[in-house]
């Protein structure tokens, strides 16, 4: 199974939790429009990822003949279900650059948390769930 669209969006999304990390250090109510921008220009593409994976991978690992792959798949994406739930929330408080001047700290505090829990994810299935797909 060819995954290589998949890595190329988790390449993406840590270049935009790198963009926001950035622009959180030179400071957040002075670039509260740049770090709302960034949130949405991430989602997007959180989105588009989440919506391909739940359409064409998890479908076809339930299809393919590796009960492994297929029980894994259905544990990873009953995990994404609670990490983008909590993602879709702050992405929806945080796409405003009015509330991100606002409260730089609760920014920087929900940006730690959920980006945090997203990129541990995405460097987990980079590490052993996609080279696993990649095998079988």
């Amino acid at each position: 199974m060819d995954i290589d669209k998949y890595k190329h969006q988790h390449t993406v999304i840590f270049d935009n939790i790198r963009k926001l990390k950035e622009f959180s250090h030179l400071g957040i109510a002075e670039h509260a429009a740049d770090i709302a921008a960034q949130v949405i220009k991430m989602s997007s593409v959180i989105k588009l990822h989440l919506s391909i994976e739940d359409k064409f991978l998890y479908p076809a690992l339930q299809e393919a003949n590796n009960p492994r792959l297929a029980t894994m798949g259905k544990q990873y994406q009953h995990e994404m279900t609670h990490i983008a739930e909590a993602y879709g929330e702050f992405a929806r408080k945080w796409n405003d650059a009015g509330h991100v001047a606002a409260d730089p700290d609760g920014f920087r505090n929900a940006a730690n948390k959920v980006l945090k829990v997203l990129f541990d994810r995405m460097q987990r299935e980079d590490r052993d769930f996609y080279p696993m797909i990649e095998n079988a």
